[in-house]
């Protein structure tokens, strides 16, 4: 499924902040194994012999709770999520920054009251940051304290739980409460990460040699999140439901506005949402993104604008456009009516 119409969320780094609009659409692919272990639905919403996370009832729990949490979620978008949270399955979002994907995964882990684990993905990013290390040094203090003692003795406790450092992706898979996985920016991570992530997405579990295999007793509500600035394996695709998020239409997006910004006068909000629409038609460096139209709004209330002339919107560019042959292009093109 596809649609134009979308979501919002609220400015914060990276694009926590993003909102805009999406389309949904289903991910083709096989099951990962099913979750072993108790596993009761959240809130006392759905059943408890799926292998989902429980958080939502129906289509129409989503959207009104998303709502509640301040996230606008087309019925595209809506269905997605719910089919994600009862099969189970990851969803990978993708599409420009700022959209919303990242608000996404924050808003669900907000209605379903529920601990966000987040890995914040990036180039050079290894097991050591995702999954998790020894702690090297507390190791060796154990060992100069256990001079004394058979090495057997020393190596059984060195590799115990207590001289373990989790990361994200362990930390999700080990937690016992309801939790929602971001990981955020997967395109920015090496292709080598993607082999990491598929056992963990596959069955929601992590052998660490020394300890065994740890399986997810209650499965996370996992969301990748992609700007698609490289492309992710179809093995990684696969084992994921797929959410593609654009930016909204004017109409849209004024709502999102207007329930995020409240006191914004309805004909400046009309006339911000132009401006933004006619500058995302113009081939900048940078497209200004949903969470930098809320803080345009902000930045006119703050200025006690009550109409966008030519000086307001020249003088206040730089909110919205991050650079300076953006601002340039944009001050010798926009035509204010």
């Amino acid at each position: 499924m596809t649609d134009t119409n979308a979501v919002n969320g609220e400015s914060g780094a990276s694009d926590a902040g993003g909102v805009g609009g999406a389309g949904g659409e289903r991910g083709a692919g096989e099951r990962g194994a099913g979750e072993r272990g108790a596993r009761e639905p959240h809130g006392g919403r759905g059943r408890a012999d799926f292998a989902g996370t429980g958080f939502f009832s129906s289509v129409d729990d989503v959207s009104a709770q998303l709502a509640e949490a301040g996230y606008l979620a087309s019925t595209a978008v809506a269905t997605t999520v719910f089919l994600a949270d009862r099969l189970g399955k990851p969803l990978l979002v993708e599409g420009p920054a700022g959209v919303g994907k990242t608000e996404l995964a924050k808003a669900v882990a907000q209605v379903g009251a529920a601990r966000l684990v987040r890995l914040q993905c990036y180039e050079g990013i290894d097991e050591s940051r995702a999954l998790y290390e020894w702690n090297h040094a507390k190791q060796l203090l154990r060992i100069t304290a256990g001079r004394d003692e058979a090495w057997d003795e020393t190596r059984s406790d060195i590799f115990s739980d207590e001289f373990l450092l989790t990361r994200p992706l362990l930390t999700a898979i080990r937690g016992d409460e309801p939790t929602v996985l971001l990981i955020d920016e997967t395109d920015k991570a090496d292709v080598e990460v993607e082999g990491l992530l598929l056992e963990v997405l596959s069955d929601f579990q992590v052998t660490v040699p020394e300890l065994g295999t740890i399986t997810a007793t209650r499965r996370p509500f996992t969301v990748l999140t992609s700007n698609a600035t490289r492309e992710l394996s179809e093995a990684l695709r696969r084992r994921c439901l797929f959410l593609h998020l654009d930016f909204p239409d004017a109409e849209l997006e004024r709502r999102i506005v207007t329930l995020r910004v409240p006191g914004l006068d309805d004909t400046l909000a009309d006339s911000l949402v132009r401006v933004v629409g006619a500058l995302r038609e113009m081939e900048l460096r940078k497209a200004p993104s949903v969470a930098e139209t809320i803080d345009w709004a902000r930045t006119l209330l703050a200025l006690g604008a009550d109409s966008l002339d030519e000086g307001v919107v020249r003088d206040s560019l730089g909110v919205i456009l991050k650079h300076q042959d953006d601002i340039e292009k944009a001050a010798r093109k926009l035509t204010l009516v």
